[in-house]
């Protein structure tokens, strides 16, 4: 039997007083931890909460948020965590389109319920998550743990567990339905991974709305590890975190990673406990992953790849090949080897499988794929065939098995009949000194069809020029792969609630009065 609940009682049963959480000033050790996810569920059925029903959560990092991660599927309902970087007509959209008959909201996300008033008719009842007392006629979260504890109702396997809606940087948000089995067999993939045991300490710094950070979750409840939260991501705090609460391991994404080695307050803090990071969501540029590597030897770095629809993780990159030299050098560039309970293969346009080193699209299959997207029949179909799902990420993959992402597919550009994947451009440009972070796309061209586009964030202070970084390009890269043209900016790059750039965001300015964004 795959249930979560299965892994929060597993935790209970071997450390009762072992520590669960720490957010801010409180404590909690596990046996207070399901002690209060019983009331909140008990609370949640006498609001006629129930087996299948979708509960929304709009809110930052903590401790009651984890708590809700295990309340709802202990009672049987499915949870569907928002995105807090949403504008309130998506908020909308998400909640109608899921049917989410509660809202559990904090004081950073209140103000969308003054736009959503009268906007959500499927919400029944609205919860109020944050420390400070609620608005009035708002149940505050505290007052549900008041409730007599409930029976878990014993939801498992193919039952629905979560609605993940995808970022929607390429259309409208869809639902990804992940079952019990789906995540659980994600938790054991983390715990075979990365190592997770109860002497584990996992930070919450990136969003928990997103899988990149439900990676690890269920799977450090499952080890019996414990858990520690910022709200939201901010180097200083992360840092304090780190060396107050002892952790041992952290999931972020490379823009995440560069704040953090970049920081100037970087040396301050005692890391010497964190022994483990996982990153990944977006590619990491060799620049920022050599930067960490110098700035933290004591820490096993794992790069990691995956989707929502996976829930998430695909395959991983043994710390071992995070090197420069030796005999496990020349992998950096991999996304790693298949998940234990995961299959991929690297197909053609006809969905067959092609010879190592061909690139093609990545297939996935196993115990962690997606039951489906939510009321979206044929974007369902057209992603899963077979038990096997159809990523839309370009790759390759080596005699060994490594897998090397080399774009999403829509993002690759066609120049003069070449195709040019811009994460190897951004990977090149990343090692140019005085860069901060790039991004390449297509933009149009009346002789090639499509041009390659670097814009670039420089370090303050550095003196880049379009010169400059195209020669370093060709030094380095095919010619026609290096920029014909480079944009400069201060502002940081556009990123999603999941920490990837938004291109579509880059290429409108170059794509306005075109039919397609493509050529």
């Amino acid at each position: 039997m795959f249930a979560l609940t299965q892994g929060l009682r597993r935790a209970v049963q071997i450390r009762p007083k072992g520590p669960s959480t720490a957010f801010a000033s409180r404590r909690r050790n596990w046996e207070q931890t399901v002690e209060r996810v019983a009331r909140v569920a008990g609370a949640l059925a006498a609001l006629n909460v129930g087996r299948g029903d979708r509960v929304a959560i709009l809110a930052l990092n903590s401790d009651r948020y984890l708590e809700l991660m295990y309340a709802l599927p202990w009672i049987g309902a499915v949870m569907v965590p928002l995105n807090t970087r949403l504008a309130t007509p998506e908020i909308e959209y998400i909640l109608d389109d899921s049917g989410a008959v509660a809202l559990f909201v904090d004081a950073a996300m209140a103000h969308h319920l003054k736009a959503l008033d009268g906007r959500m008719p499927k919400v029944r009842e609205v919860i109020w998550l944050d420390d400070i007392a609620s608005p009035e006629g708002i149940l505050h979260y505290e007052d549900l743990t008041a409730y007599e504890p409930t029976n878990d109702v014993g939801a498992a396997d193919d039952d629905l567990a979560g609605l993940f809606y995808t970022g929607g940087t390429t259309g409208r948000s869809k639902g990804v339905m992940l079952t019990h089995t789906n995540l659980v067999s994600n938790a054991m993939n983390a715990v075979a991974g990365m190592g997770f045991t109860a002497d584990t300490a996992y930070i919450h710094s990136g969003a928990m709305f997103h899988l990149a950070d439900g990676a690890s979750t269920f799977g450090v409840t499952l080890a019996g590890g414990r858990h520690a939260f910022v709200a939201r991501f901010e180097p200083v705090e992360v840092l304090q975190t780190i060396a107050r609460e002892k952790v041992t391991h952290a999931q972020f994404v490379p823009t995440m990673i560069n704040m953090l080695v970049s920081h100037p307050r970087f040396a301050e803090f005692d890391l010497a406990t964190l022994s483990f990071i996982l990153y990944g969501a977006s590619p990491m540029p060799e620049g920022v992953l050599r930067a960490a590597m110098a700035a933290m030897p004591h820490v096993r770095l794992m790069h990691g790849y995956g989707m929502t629809e996976a829930a998430p993780i695909v395959t991983l990159l043994d710390p071992r090949y995070t090197t420069l030299k030796g005999p496990y050098a020349g992998r950096l560039k991999s996304c790693g080897q298949v998940a234990l309970t995961c299959e991929v293969k690297v197909v053609d346009a006809a969905r067959q499988e092609v010879p190592r080193g061909t690139a093609g699209e990545l297939a996935i299959r196993g115990p962690n794929i997606m039951k489906g997207y939510w009321n979206k029949p044929a974007e369902t179909a057209a992603v899963l065939e077979s038990g096997w799902y159809y990523s839309g990420d370009g790759a390759t993959m080596d005699a060994e098995g490594f897998v090397f992402i080399v774009d999403r597919l829509k993002d690759m550009i066609i120049s003069g009949g070449e195709n040019v994947y811009s994460a190897e451009v951004e990977n090149v440009i990343s090692l140019l000194p005085g860069v901060a972070e790039v991004a390449v796309i297509g933009i149009p061209d009346e002789r090639w069809g499509e041009s390659v586009h670097a814009i670039v964030v420089p370090k303050p202070g550095a003196a880049l020029t379009a010169e400059t970084v195209i020669g370093h390009c060709r030094e380095q890269i095919a010619g026609y792969k290096c920029p014909r043209s480079v944009d400069f900016r201060d502002a940081p790059l556009p990123l999603s609630g999941a920490g990837k750039v938004l291109k579509r965001e880059l290429r409108e300015p170059y794509w306005k009065g075109f039919t397609k964004a493509v050529n």
